[in-house]
């Protein structure tokens, strides 16, 4: 695999894109969370039909663009004070820091209470409010994985080598060549069914790596309505 990154004049600006070079037979053209357009491409084919292919999708792209472009100036930085709204599993959630001798945080009547030895220490009420999303991360999703192999004929035929829960910067999720499942700890945010779209589709991809019509076949089959779901998604952590 090699990738480089590119530009194509349409409309009077730019579309930059990165272009990922695989072992495939077909061409998909993706828009992630952060508006970043990537075209994962087969290893021979020319740049004349990239960027044939990327020009003939150009309008498709750039309204993807402005959906996930407009919903940036929402997420503000995080203070990590009290009164701070969180979100946990598509709800939000008020902060509370208290003063306490054991340091936890943990979910009482509307709020994500947080219990430190510094309670007034900004880096410390980060540290222990994102070690909790990373524990309720790895509980959740093993759960909500479980469930949605149960979504195929097969369940057996879908279950991952191996699950990783980690901070990714421009997608929700992957699946490796060896069957390993890359979720994004940010999803924990989202709702439930938000989270079974990504795991789904994740899954997907176990039996077609790509974005062909024989992967939204599967798709469709195992979750009819993804569509919803993934705008939900969308709108729920843009």
């Amino acid at each position: 695999m090699n990738m480089e990154t590119l530009q194509l004049t349409y409309g009077g600006g730019q579309i930059a894109f990165r272009l990922v070079r695989r072992n495939r037979n077909t061409l998909a053209i993706s828009v992630n969370p952060d508006a970043g357009v990537e075209v994962i491409a087969p290893m021979g084919a020319s740049l004349e039909k990239i960027f044939e292919k990327v020009r003939k999708r150009a309008p498709w792209i750039q309204r993807q663009k402005r959906f996930f472009t407009q919903f940036q100036p929402r997420t503000l930085e995080r203070k990590y004070v009290s009164g701070e709204t969180h979100l946990y599993l598509g709800r939000q959630y008020k902060l509370k820091i208290v003063p306490h001798m054991q340091q936890q945080v943990k979910l009482n009547r509307g709020r994500l209470i947080v219990q430190s030895l510094k309670p007034k220490k900004r880096e410390v009420t980060k540290a222990l409010v994102e070690q909790w999303y990373h524990e309720r991360a790895q509980a959740t999703f093993r759960e909500r994985l479980a469930l949605c192999q149960r979504r195929f004929p097969k369940p057996e035929d879908f279950a991952p080598a191996r699950l990783v829960i980690m901070q990714l910067r421009q997608r929700w999720g992957s699946m490796t060549p060896t069957g390993k499942l890359i979720l994004n700890r940010v999803l924990i945010r989202a709702s439930v069914d938000a989270i079974d779209y990504v795991i789904t589709h994740e899954l997907c991809h176990m039996r077609h790596n790509h974005h062909g019509g024989a992967f939204f076949d599967l798709l469709d089959r195992a979750m009819p309505d993804w569509e919803k779901r993934k705008l939900k998604l969308e709108c729920q952590l843009a």
